[in-house]
Order: structure tokens, then sequence, then C-alpha cells
């Protein structure tokens, strides 16, 4: 069993910061009171007091220990509820819930208040709004028409804005709406605008017949939810084509194969799959919750660079016990859900560190040899849960909705739980293990970090470390360099062996992407998170190709992300200096352009805005060339935030004069956030910069040729809004790999 003192040398600097800043206990005043082992020891005695529910209480101290070795040695971590909440008061541990959404004010209000509750207790929500009349349809109650599911969302939306999670989590929202639903078209486009629905991820639900009809060139029927009756017919290919170009313009909607999720239903009898987990991995019945852990392979690796067969599997059955105790002892946040949860028992096991053993086993992520191995493993890990799942069953019985399920139909002998294994997205756990996340590529070879004083680290991956030490190409010099540029492809000094290893998530192809997360998918219960990267420079038919692949390759649902392709992205590295075709912008990195003279007469306009300091007054004067200064006053005179605001308007005057665009400027400003908020939903003003940012926005929108492309952005992607580190697109959410920082929780 480790000491403390091994367990701390184990954990890196960027683990133990995401430990102290979310997880380990603090007294009400804000200090810490337990160290790492001491959370590791919380968490495996909770977990293993569950013994005693089962007549095995003789066995809870051995296995308390079990688990704190599995935890400690960084070979398996459940999610992350378990660890903030178990031997604690809340006692709230999945991570993952799906709740109904009917076609009533009664339904649909009753699911906000249960979203505030199971936000407030740290998880997550799905839902589908597929059940919700289209807008303008009747009200016969009211003799009125309806206002639609997107209306409802943002309702939601808005809820969700204003719930803090105990201040580890933040609510974060799964919104999916069927192709067939007449509302389609706007909610395909309904995050043109990026600040709306900020809460919420967004995936269409896909279906055969659709599919079908996409590869025919033919229409297919909209169905209105309230009558079940067809209303009008659109045509499939411009439908996905819509899908395509918003993914490609802003990395959402994503699509969920909705009919694929029902063909591996465990439970049909008990109802239909209609939404999934914020991330997608996840698909589950109304009311139902699963939790989730992951098994660190870089573990699982002999020191000859080889699999660890024996280990692997000790390690799954180990988890499989682990989780089915959690569902045991978890403090349910609504009834229903403790009764849908118990009566199916869904477990997610799945794996973090697969990029890091790809490296330990010397085969290139983007190999075929690495498909053929994902293959394998996870064939192998599904196996074993399974197996470990029917010894449970034995023991303990079988979930209780067994008779009736596709196991029961199959003559499979019982299980314990409807599903084993899930891959999830492992932000947070995957840098307390300090591996690389899910299934992902690695993060970054090697990069830049802010820390509190100001200064900048230089992080660098801990195999490409001791590679590079070993085969005696290190240098500081070399790994700033690679920060900066982000991946080593072009670095020539490197070898090209170890070049071919350590590939990022740009520097492999869409295909590579789409052929791992199939491999996985073949063997997973549930689904797969997973993004697929796409350079800046992608196309519209490169997504739309994509797409086709992973619905031909069996994957369940797909989530993309374009590089730089939401306008607030401040890039996670740094990238070579190339021209644009941006006509105000100069073209050369680090110098300005000619610094324009003032006329005596200018003309703009002023917008009141309101913000936590009061009514700040935003005037933006432009001459023939385009916006030219920007003015502020304050509705309260003097003090610092007028100052404050005064600073900004002369740096940005002095920026437009000197070529700068307005979209340069609305970036670095929108979404700074300071103590005194104002508003809330769409409405939100963050901070008096966000206010100047968003006069800007107003300005363009009415008074400039280019407004009309200009949407209202947020900070999505790039910097991390809590420590301004880099943040990388993965597994289907924003993660810093700094500071833990998690867009999706």
């Amino acid at each position: 069993m480790l000491t403390t003192a091994d367990l701390e040398s184990r954990l890196s600097n960027n683990a133990i910061t995401v430990l102290e800043r979310r997880y380990l206990k603090r007294s009400p005043e804000g200090r810490i009171l337990e160290q790492p082992a001491d959370m590791f020891r919380r968490v495996a005695a909770a977990i293993a007091a569950a013994e005693d529910q089962f007549g095995h209480g003789e066995e809870a101290a051995a296995l308390a220990d079990r688990f704190y070795d599995a935890m400690t040695r960084l070979e398996f971590l459940p999610n992350s509820p378990t660890l903030m909440n178990a031997g604690r008061e809340l006692g709230q541990l999945a991570a993952c819930f799906v709740l109904p959404v009917g076609d009533s004010m009664e339904s649909i209000f009753e699911a906000i208040k249960q979203t505030a509750l199971i936000h407030k207790s740290g998880g997550g929500t799905g839902f589908s709004f597929s059940r919700i009349r289209p807008a303008n349809d009747v009200v016969l109650s009211t003799k009125g028409v309806s206002s639609g599911p997107i209306s409802f969302m943002k309702v939601f939306d808005a809820a969700t804005e204003t719930i803090k999670q105990g201040g580890t989590r933040r609510g974060a929202n799964m919104g999916i709406l069927r192709v067939d639903h007449p509302d389609i078209m706007d909610f395909i486009m309904v995050k043109k605008d990026l600040t709306v629905l900020t809460n919420f991820n967004l995936s269409v639900g896909l279906t055969e017949e659709f599919m079908k009809a996409v590869e025919d060139g033919r229409e297919y029927d909209l169905i209105n939810p309230r009558t079940g009756e067809p209303i009008k017919k659109l045509d499939a290919r411009k439908v996905f084509d819509r899908i395509v170009d918003m993914a490609w313009n802003s990395g959402e909607p994503g699509i969920i194969f909705l009919d694929r999720l029902n063909r591996d239903n465990p439970t049909p009898h008990v109802g239909d799959i209609e939404a999934t987990n914020p991330c997608g991995e996840q698909p589950l019945l109304p009311y139902e919750s699963c939790n989730l852990g992951s098994i660190n392979l870089s573990r699982m690796v002999t020191d000859d660079s080889q699999v660890d067969w024996q280990k692997l599997g000790d390690t799954v059955a180990m988890a499989v016990r682990f989780l089915d105790n959690v569902i045991q002892i978890n403090r349910y946040p609504l009834p229903q859900i403790a009764e849908m949860t118990r009566a199916n028992r869904k477990i997610g096991l799945g794996i973090m560190g697969w990029a890091d053993m790809l490296i330990l086993l010397g085969m290139p992520y983007n190999s075929d040899q690495a498909i053929e191995l994902a293959d394998r493993v996870m064939s192998f890990i599904a196996d074993q849960a399974r197996d470990a799942s029917r010894k449970l069953a034995e023991q303990r019985g079988a979930f209780p909705n067994f008779p009736g399920s596709r196991f029961d139909e199959d003559g499979e002998a019982e299980l314990r739980n409807a599903t084993c294994t899930t891959i999830a997205p492992t932000g947070t756990i995957s840098i307390i293990a300090n591996t690389s996340s899910g299934i992902e590529p690695v993060f970054a070879v090697s990069y830049l970090r802010q820390v509190l004083d100001q200064d900048i680290l230089v992080e660098v991956h801990p195999l490409f470390e001791a590679m590079a030490r070993a085969e005696g190409f290190y240098s500081p010099e070399l790994m700033k360099a690679i920060a900066q540029k982000g991946t080593i492809q072009s670095f020539e000094e490197i070898p090209e062996k170890v070049r071919k290893l350590f590939v990022t998530a740009h520097d492999i192809t869409p295909e590579d992407h789409i052929r791992m997360q199939a491999a996985f998918q073949k063997h997973t219960d549930n689904a797969v998170s997973k993004t697929v990267n796409f350079p800046h420079s992608a196309t519209r038919d490169e997504v739309a190709k994509v797409y086709r692949l992973a619905y031909m390759q069996g994957c369940k649902g797909v989530t993309i992300y374009r590089d730089g392709s939401r306008d607030m992205q401040v890039l996670s590295v740094a990238r070579s200096s190339e021209p644009t075709e941006q006509p105000n912008m100069p073209v050369e990195s680090g110098k300005t352009g000619h610094k324009r003279e003032r006329p005596r007469a200018l003309t703009g306009k002023t917008y009141q805005m309101t913000t936590g300091c009061g009514p700040l007054y935003v005037t933006i004067n432009q001459d023939d060339k385009g916006l030219f200064e920007l003015f502020t006053t304050m509705g309260k005179a003097g003090g610092c935030a007028a100052s404050q605001c005064e600073a900004i308007g002369r740096l940005v005057s002095l920026a437009w004069r000197s070529g700068v665009q307005a979209r340069q400027v609305i970036k670095q400003l929108i979404g700074i956030t300071c103590h005194k908020p104002a508003g809330f939903g769409e409405n939100r003003v963050t901070s008096c910069a966000d206010a100047v940012a968003r006069a800007i926005i107003m300005h363009m929108q009415t008074e400039t040729e280019e407004g009309a492309a200009v949407a209202n952005p947020v900070n999505h992607g790039g910097a991390c809004p809590e420590c301004g580190g880099p943040v990388e697109h993965e597994g289907g959410c924003c993660v810093c790999h700094a500071c833990g920082y998690s867009e999706c929780a």
C-alpha cells in the first residue's frame, strides 16, 4: 500500500492543483481539510462499506484497501462526483442523468425543478425536447399557439446559469431534438448566435430512415409529436448539409444515431432511449442515472513493453464491483432516479491513458496496428466486465429489470448490470492520473502554462521528456519551441520514429479519429465520447465525409471541432504568422499598420449598457474607412471602474486606428468576468469589458457591412476562463489541463 509520501511523489503538480481546487474537503471558510491520500481513503472506505448490505461486511476492510491501492497507484479512478462526495454529507456519486420533458407546462417546469436539484448535487443532465409540439402549433386549452421547444430550452439554460454546484462543478446539459421534428431547422441553426444556450451541448437525433433518405437524395417526413402525423417534408440532403455547415462553423450541433442507441437498449420493455448525458457517451432512459469509472491503460504495460493482460483483467473485476457498490450507497437527488437506476443498475467502465499506452508499446496512434490493438483491448475489457457482472449476479442477484431484457430473450446468464462499459471523457481525472484523456491522442507534447505569479512554465509530456533525454535531443530551448509550435512534426532534429509516436489531435486525419472511435465502439455497451479534430482549413465536404464514415463504421454519435471555428477561440498553441484575407489586419505578425489621423468631425452612436457597476455609455465613432474610436462614460462618476473603462476605450481606439479589426477587439474583451456581473441568460453582462465588447457587436450588426456576419461570441476553447491556460476540445468538451476546468463538468 502506498504511503502518503509515495502518493504525493507520484502525483504531478497539475494533479495536486486540480485536487486542491476541486476535490479535497474544505472547511466553511475554504481551508483544505484533507490531503490526497485522505481523499482516496475516504472514497475507498465509503464504497467498500456497501458490502455490509450484501452480507459481506467481513470483506469490507480488505476491499477498501484494494480500492485505495487501485486509486493511489492511479490504475483506476471513478467519476468526479464519487471522488468529491463519497463519504461526505452530500453523498451524490453519479455523473450522468436523463430527465423526461413532456408536452405540457406541468411536465416542462417539473423537469426544470428536477434539473436544479440534479445540478445542485453535482450531476449533468440530458434531455430530449422532441415531445414538445412545434412552434405555432395549436394549444387547445388556451386557444393560443405553442412557442416550441427552443423557447423552453432557453428557460432550462437560464435556470442552469443561476445554479452553482457547490463551487466544485458547473451545470451542464445535453439537448437533443429528433431530425423529424418540425422545428429541426431552427434547432440546427440556434447556435449561430453563440450567446444562446451556452449551458447546452446540442445534438440532432438522426434516424435510420433519415440517413437512408440522405443517401438516396430524397425527402423525408416531419412528424408533429402532438398528433404523431406527418405535416410536411424536407429534403434530407439539405438538412444534412445544414447540420454539417453549422458544425463546420462552430462545432455544434453534434449528431447521435437514435436507432442505434435503441438497437443496443438492454431493456426495451422498460422504455425507449431518447437522450444521453452532456458529453453524449451515456444513453439513458428517462429518470435513469449512471456512474462511471476509468482504467488507466498506461499503468497496464509491463516493463518489457507488453500489455499486462492479467493485471488488466484483475483491475476490470475490481472496478465492476466498485461501480456496483456505488449504485448501492448513492444518495440520489430524486426518488424516481433512485428507483430506475437500481432497477437497471447500469455502470460505465471505460479507459484513459490509451495514447500513452500506445507510446509505451511503440505504436503510432494513427497506425493499423493501433486500431487492431484497440479492438483487442476493448473486447477483452468488455468480456471481463460482463464476466464480473455475472459473478456479482450470482452473489447479489440480477438487476431487477433483467426479466424481459435483451439478455433474458437471448438466454444469457443473469447479469448484475444492464450495461457495463462506456468510453467517457476523462478530462480532470486523467489530469489526476497524469495520463492522456480517454481514447484521445495526447493533448500536447509540450505546452506553456501560466502560474499564479504570472511566470510561464513549459510543461512537457513525461514520456516525451524521458525519450528525449534517452535519445540525446532534449534541451529546454527545444521544449519551449515545441510548446510554441504545438507539434513536433516539423522538428527534423527529433528522430522520425519519435515524431511518429508523439502525434497530437491535429497531427492525424479526421478519418483516423473515426477509425479509432469505431474500433472501441464495437465492444462498448453504451457509447464512445470523442472529438474529431479538423484543421482550420478543413472544408464542409470533409466534415460531411466524416459524418458518413461514422455512420458506416457503426459509431453511435459524432462530435467534431474545426480548429479556430468559434469566434472567441484563443489558440492553445502559437501558430505561424500567415497572411490573412482580412482587409484591416496587418499581414506581418508583430507589426502594425499606419495609424490613421483623426479628422475634425466623426459620426457615431452611443449605446447604454447595464453593468454591475452601473450604467455604462459606450460611444463608437467611425470614418470613411470603418470603426475609428471608442469612448466610455460611467453612470456613476469617478471610481476605479470609470478609469478602467476609459483605459479600455483609449486602447480600443488606438487598435482601430492602427488597422486592427473590430472582431479581434471583441475576441479579447468578450466574456471577461468580474465580481459584479449583471443580468442573466443571453443578456448577462459579465464585466465592463464584456459590456464594451457587446456594444461593439451591437454597432457592427446595425452600422457596418460586415456586421451581418457577426454573432455574439462567448469564450469557448483556447484560453481557460479560470487560469488562462490552454484549453483543448476533447471527448466532446473543452478541458484545461493546467487547472482542471471543464466546460462540461
